[in-house]
């Protein structure tokens, strides 16, 4: 994944360095030129000095071949004009804002930009929304350590124990929507296709549980 990140304060670096420690392709975008002072040594991305909403310096960045753009400047105004500029000019697939101000988040909804806040927090859900983004979190506790998650399962998981999907520590089942109705998972109670689950997940835990939606845990 080609990620553009706008801001290289302590969330733009933070999330800088776990994406490419995990191997993506991450661009850094920020207007002071010592700002990459804030990556790890060996920082494999690539550093851009310039202003976030900027065509020259995005489209030097790679935006034009982007799959996510996240917009976490230090500033609101900046971080809504960038991650627009992403969203309306580039048509960048993810885009993603930090928002300082809880009041401006309602802005951010209506342009259909999903918005974080919080150093900590950000940086969690930031991660989780731009690599699980199809295990939407229905509700998040505490810094983000521990997410409601919910998923249709797949039809090669029909007829097994739902509570056989539960990892101790890392993954429960608490909850099935089954034909409109919700019921709680009985022990034994086997999956039906078009079952909709309802997961308790550590954020640690949700590529162990994209992958068992995914067919691949335990193959």
């Amino acid at each position: 994944m080609r990620v553009v990140i706008v801001g290289c304060g302590r969330v733009g670096a933070t999330l800088a360095a776990q994406l490419a420690a995990e191997e993506h392709d991450v661009r850094l975008v920020d207007r002071r030129p010592t700002a990459d002072r804030l990556l790890p040594a060996g920082f494999p991305g690539t550093f851009h000095v310039g202003n976030g909403f900027g065509r020259p310096v995005l489209e030097a960045a790679g935006i034009d071949g982007a799959d996510a753009f996240v917009a976490v400047t230090s500033t609101d105004n900046a971080n809504l004009v960038s991650a627009r500029t992403a969203k309306e000019t580039y048509r960048v697939p993810i885009v993603l804002a930090r928002v300082h101000d809880p009041r401006r988040a309602e802005i951010y909804r209506d342009l259909g930009i999903p918005a974080v806040s919080s150093v900590r927090w950000a940086v969690s859900r930031i991660h989780q929304m731009l690599l699980h983004r199809h295990l939407t979190p229905e509700l998040v506790f505490g810094n983000g350590e521990t997410l409601l998650v919910r998923s249709e399962l797949p039809p090669y998981l029909a007829g097994r124990p739902v509570t056989g999907f539960d990892v101790d520590g890392e993954i429960r089942v608490v909850e099935i929507t089954r034909a409109g109705r919700s019921l709680m998972p009985a022990h034994g109670l086997p999956a039906e296709p078009g079952d909709l689950v309802t997961f308790a997940v550590a954020a640690t835990a949700l590529g162990r549980l994209r992958g068992f939606l995914d067919k691949e845990l335990g193959t």
